[in-house]
């Protein structure tokens, strides 16, 4: 629960930067060269590259300054596994079809300031009758969750996660769904969205502001991208639903991994998550950048004894209209279009990307019991195999009018698809 700012004028901006830089000592320098290798043009394309790729001093803790001819593109650094040290350099660049760009890379001492697309926000109380108090991290024991506390303790349910598009939320309370805001306008949302004027939790969120609102009806399903595992045939939830008091995990770690202007970065460790005696390990990172309606997440499974699924969950509650199911790319789209929003009110497309080479059909999951009211994407997983898949939700009232349209949807969600196949070769000199 950071303060955010804006700066305003990519002019300004941009000047503010070159005086910066002309006034900090500078680390080495390095030229980066990308080239799109695809056929396709490329609208905020993510880049990654690892720290051992870069030449690079002992000052680490320096802020990144990336330059193409007179445009500064902004970018961050992210410490992915906790060593205190970054690993990843990060930022989004458009590309023309098979284009190859050169950008230079310096180093500041002092932050940049670039305009915040991107942003987690997270708190907690830790009792009933006390304030909520912004955090980075939680331990949840099987124990602790809603039903059994009595009341709850986090601030939208668990951490909310949002672009300049669309936010999300993870229900950390023990049902792990995944929910939907919509946003009506780029700006970060209020830091205070799910708490009163007292520091309470609060429903505050289901009704419409200036920015927009919670849009998406979950029930016991587990929303836009949640996930659950098939074994011998039984569909097994990941944790509980609201009536229960007990989770099935004995116990959940989560963590804020990076908050940045164009990367914020979500860690879950699911530890002893247990199925008809096996207990199984499961880790799961979401990470979302500006200009997409949606965000990556990547699971990543231990345990296995062969022949379980992973299954991702695409909510189809007041769903009326025939799924969709279309390969683009290196990828399976699953595509609804109704009006799938609370009370049936406005129209929203709801999606989930999955990678083609491990798809293996999907599942309808009952109409009662742990996980219902969903269709279940099946992909076959391996003990210590990343698996990664993008939920995407694009609201009639966003930024993108087009939404209301079936068609346009549809294209949207399989020209990302084919966005993101798209392979980035990197250079650095």
């Amino acid at each position: 629960m950071k303060s955010k700012f804006k700066i305003a004028g990519s002019t300004v901006l941009f000047l503010l930067i070159l005086i910066n830089c002309s006034a900090q000592q500078k680390t080495s320098k390095n030229t980066i060269v990308l080239k799109n290798t695809s056929k396709i043009a490329l609208s905020q394309k993510a880049v990654s590259i690892k720290r051992s790729q870069l030449s690079l001093n002992s000052d680490l803790k320096n802020y990144p300054i990336i330059t193409s001819k007179n445009d500064t593109i902004p970018a961050q650094v992210n410490d992915l596994d906790g060593d205190g040290k970054w690993d990843e350099l990060f930022f989004v660049i458009d590309f023309l079809a098979g284009e190859e760009k050169t950008v230079s890379l310096n180093w500041s001492k002092t932050d940049p300031g670039f305009p915040i697309k991107t942003s987690v926000r997270f708190g907690k109380r830790e009792g009933k009758e006390l304030p909520v108090h912004p955090d980075t991290q939680e331990i949840l024991m099987a124990n602790q969750v809603h039903k059994k506390l009595g009341y709850q303790k986090y601030q939208t349910d668990g951490p909310t996660w949002e672009n300049d598009k669309v936010g999300f939320r993870h229900y950390l309370d023990g049902r792990n769904s995944k929910d939907v805001f919509g946003k009506k306008i780029p700006a970060i949302t209020p830091e205070n969205v799910g708490i009163n004027s007292n520091g309470a939790v609060e429903d505050n969120y289901h009704v419409m502001y200036d920015w927009g609102r919670d849009i998406f009806p979950v029930g016991n399903s587990a929303g836009l991208g949640g996930f659950a595992l098939l074994a011998d045939n039984k569909i097994n939830r990941l944790g509980i639903i609201a009536s229960d008091t007990l989770n099935n995990i004995e116990k959940t770690t989560f963590k804020i991994v990076s908050e940045g202007p164009v990367n914020s970065v979500l860690s879950y460790h699911y530890e002893n998550w247990q199925i008809s005696g096996n207990k199984y390990q499961a880790q799961e990172t979401t990470s979302i950048w500006p200009g997409m309606y949606g965000y990556k997440n990547t699971v990543t499974l231990n345990g296995l004894k062969g022949n379980e699924m992973l299954l991702i969950t695409l909510s189809n509650l007041n769903n009326k209209n025939p799924l969709q199911v279309i390969d683009s790319g290196d990828f399976v789209c699953f595509i609804q279009h109704d009006k799938l929003t609370y009370e049936r009110q406005w129209i929203l497309g709801t999606a989930v990307i999955v990678p083609k080479n491990i798809y293996k059909g999907y599942i309808e999951a009952p109409k009662t019991g742990q996980l219902t009211d969903s269709y279940l994407i099946k992909l076959k997983a391996k003990n210590n195999k990343q698996i990664s898949y993008y939920p995407i939700a694009g609201w009639e009232l966003s930024a993108d009018k087009g939404f209301n349209d079936a068609a346009y949807f549809t294209n949207y969600v399989t020209n990302l698809a084919k966005q993101l196949s798209s392979k980035i070769k990197i250079q650095v000199k």
